[in-house]
């Protein structure tokens, strides 16, 4: 077997190259080298070489390497790096980029002050999964589209100009909102939807020093780039998220349909933030999953409900408004009336519980 050139990088005592094993002579993925970092600062230099790649719990990223999606020439382990942190400062909550999706769920201050949130991270993937995964890399999961996950098949996201097959193929899952004529594949993630309608801010770290990225940006729309799917630069690293504390926050609920009770993807989710006075909106947030591109926030649908009666006939306008412009396809027109009748019942959550 032809040993790859190493990275033109200095290596240090815990900075080696790896073969992974082979099956029946078959490599499950390429050759590549490995660096553990001990500051963010020294990631960030190391991560400059776009051959590189983070890697924390590995979740997602080493089957995409397994199964030829993905080819890293370096991959930079940041799972020792000091930001696993949560806390509670000045009107918000931090959590550390590196917090692992179990303990951020049963944090005490997450439950009681944004149980959205909570919420959100227990619907997700599997106990075992939630004890491995950070919450800086379910943000960057990538799609579970099944063209994309297939080397074999052409897909604009994982080699753009190539087509989107589902467009006209088997496209069940895929979008009926924000999607454009070079993708329909949709975002995987709880944990984002829930951050969206937090109306969250990511903090990073590159080259060029830390910054802040609203939820609300931190996603692309596909329209002709589908494979750029996030605001991040080359080498930039997330250090963490920031969640406003409020009334509205508190009031928070998730809900995720999907087709088996566990560790699966959501067919159709809503993350909801309602404030009431008497039986009339006076706030309303409303983003969902499983139906487009990116976490989806509906200000339509939150305009459809603010300064109304929490009624039948009130819920129902949100969920036209909610699907107004809904482009379905072949096989995932079932998820127009499915994300209506999830938001109807989320609502009514609400207006039972005045």
């Amino acid at each position: 077997m032809d040993e790859r050139q190493p990275l033109p990088v200095r290596l240090l005592p815990e900075h080696r190259r790896l073969r992974p094993p082979s099956r029946e002579g078959n490599e499950l993925m390429d050759a590549f080298a490995y660096t553990r970092a001990d500051q963010p600062e020294r990631a960030v230099r190391l991560a400059a070489d776009p051959r590189a790649r983070y890697i924390a719990g590995g979740t997602d990223l080493l089957n995409l390497m397994k199964d030829g999606v993905q080819r890293h020439d370096h991959l930079i382990d940041i799972s020792a790096l000091p930001l696993a942190d949560v806390r509670e400062s000045g009107g918000r909550i931090r959590l550390g980029a590196l917090s692992r999706m179990s303990d951020v769920a049963v944090h005490q201050a997450v439950r009681r002050r944004l149980p959205v949130l909570s919420q959100a991270l227990l619907a997700g993937a599997s106990p075992q999964v939630r004890n491995m995964a950070s919450l800086g890399g379910n943000l960057l999961q990538r799609t579970r589209c099944w063209y994309f996950r297939d080397p074999t098949m052409p897909c604009n996201r994982r080699e753009p100009g190539s087509g989107c097959p589902a467009l006209d193929g088997l496209n069940r899952w895929h979008a009926i909102v924000g999607g454009s004529d070079h993708c329909i594949a949709v975002h995987p993630s709880d944990l984002a939807v829930a951050l969206t309608a937090l109306d969250a801010t990511v903090r990073t770290l590159s080259a060029e020093g830390p910054r802040e990225i609203p939820m609300a940006g931190f996603y692309l729309p596909p329209g002709d780039t589908p494979h750029l799917e996030t605001a991040l630069r080359q080498g930039e690293l997330i250090t963490g998220i920031d969640v406003p504390v409020t009334e509205l926050a508190a009031g928070s609920t998730y809900l995720k349909v999907r087709d088996r009770a566990t560790f699966e993807f959501a067919v159709v989710s809503v993350a909801a933030l309602v404030r009431l006075r008497g039986e009339e909106v006076r706030e309303a947030r409303l983003a969902f999953g499983g139906i487009a591109p990116r976490p989806w926030r509906s200000e339509a649908a939150e305009q459809a409900l603010i300064g109304r009666p929490l009624n039948a006939a009130t819920i129902e306008a949100a969920g036209a408004a909610l699907v107004r412009d809904a482009r379905p396809r072949a096989h995932n027109a079932f998820k127009v009336p499915l994300v209506q009748r999830a938001l109807s019942d989320i609502l009514g959550q609400f207006g039972r519980n005045r």
